[in-house]
């Protein structure tokens, strides 16, 4: 029987976060379930830095950004070691169960740790990259796309008042969805996602060929192109310097970059990690192991963790009709 859950939170934060710790300690407590929390992610696991979590201690942090527990990478834990004392200090607090808030290295981090302790994991997918399978959105999404389209507008106004070309950088190495829903979101000319490149390479060519085609047909004007990061060698500073060579007019770059990741969540996010805090806590108590609550068309699910690594879609009619866009600008003058 669960007496005494943990809950930490791992890898790059994501708003959210603390509605999520929340939602784990207040449904705890209804359970009449022990908390405890370990800070700076898996590095406080192995270094037994952890406090007990009482209502009191979540109190009016639904609406902030961050961790309150505090987040970490741990290069550390991949070693048998390392998993050893993880798994004796978790026995050593009589943790029968741990909750973990983050992306796909933290839950690789709970596999690890399986093979090594007896007590129940579950997991719950916080990352802005949105790049989880077998949930709908991850915690953090939705804020960080906010936050990229507000940029966003703002550069437009500056590039309509000097009719200029700027490439915007959002974050998302291997994973296009905030890149797609930010260029959608705030009606981009091109988008450049790692998903939609062919071998996995910009071509430069098609970029300069829609620009100077739109621009044939509109005149001058701004024009917003969209891409995620290290898609380009040096970055969208180094794109924007080559399309300015080559095309002899004035492209800036825009880089994103961690503002994507701070600030307080939007209501999405908060209802999102409010839910999957709680249906983890109930997840654990019903005995369900190396599993992470997800949600899908709105409902909670549990999703076994080896399945949230598969390859995640991008939204195949968003991606056509913004595709279709594109070239309709190309036409209109």
């Amino acid at each position: 029987m669960i007496k005494r859950i943990a809950v930490l939170t791992s890898g790059g934060d994501a708003p959210g976060m603390n509605a999520c710790i929340r939602a784990v300690v207040l449904t705890a407590h209804t359970l009449n379930l022990q908390v405890i929390g370990y800070r700076h992610g898996y590095n406080g696991l192995l270094s037994r830095e952890c406090q007990p979590l009482h209502p009191g201690d979540v109190f009016n942090i639904i609406q902030r950004g961050g961790t309150i527990l505090r987040s970490a990478r741990c290069p550390e834990f991949v070693t048998e070691e390392s998993a050893h004392r993880a798994a004796k200090n978790l026995d050593d607090m009589q943790i029968d169960a741990l909750l973990v808030i983050g992306g796909n290295g933290s839950f690789k981090g709970m596999q690890h740790l399986a093979k090594f302790w007896n007590g129940k994991l579950i997991g719950m997918p916080g990352t802005i990259d949105n790049d989880i399978a077998g949930t709908d959105a991850t915690i953090g999404y939705y804020t960080a796309i906010d936050t990229a389209l507000e940029a966003i507008d703002k550069v437009r106004d500056t590039a309509d008042a000097f009719e200029r070309i700027f490439l915007i950088e959002v974050m998302g190495r291997h994973a296009g969805f905030i890149g797609l829903a930010s260029a959608v979101g705030s009606g981009a000319e091109q988008m450049l996602l790692p998903e939609l490149l062919e071998n996995g390479q910009i071509d430069v060519d098609a970029v300069v060929a829609h620009v100077e085609k739109t621009r044939a047909a509109r005149g001058k004007c701004s024009y917003i192109i969209v891409t995620t990061e290290n898609l380009y060698p040096g970055g969208a500073t180094a794109l924007a310097a080559e399309l300015n060579r080559r095309m002899k007019v004035d492209c800036r770059a825009a880089i994103l970059g961690y503002i994507q990741r701070g600030g307080s969540p939007v209501s999405l996010d908060r209802i999102l990690a409010t839910k999957l805090g709680a249906y983890a806590v109930e997840m654990a108590v019903a005995g369900q192991h190396l599993m992470m609550a997800g949600e899908h068309h709105g409902e909670v699910v549990a999703v076994p963790l080896e399945e949230t690594f598969a390859s995640k879609p991008l939204d195949p009619y968003l991606v056509r009709i913004q595709r279709d866009f594109f070239d309709l600008l190309k036409l209109q003058g």
